[in-house]
């Protein structure tokens, strides 16, 4: 994947967005299990990495249905049909 396409998050944006805290980040960048950069001495954490950390167990599965981007999941599935790939093929009309 090309690096200027790479999104990279700030420790206390990885911590929002994957319903953790950035104490739990920050122990995951000691222990290596994040890709990182440093930038002017902040953490530049990829996201990608941060995907594949947070699938890695079941507690943090759950940290981020429930209070991190999981919990709107819901609100971002298509209702208008027309746009809906959900929609049944077929000749119904």
């Amino acid at each position: 994947m090309p690096t200027e396409h790479t999104i990279r998050l700030t420790v206390a944006e990885a911590a929002r967005l994957f319903g953790t805290s950035p104490k739990t980040i920050r122990q995951a960048l000691r222990l290596n299990e994040l890709t990182y950069i440093v930038v002017r001495g902040r953490y530049k954490i990829n996201f990608a990495s941060m995907l594949k950390w947070s699938q890695s167990s079941t507690r943090r599965k759950n940290m981020l249905a429930q209070g991190g981007m999981g919990q709107f999941v819901e609100q971002w599935k298509i209702k208008n049909k027309k746009f809906s790939p959900q929609v049944p093929t077929g000749g119904e009309n």
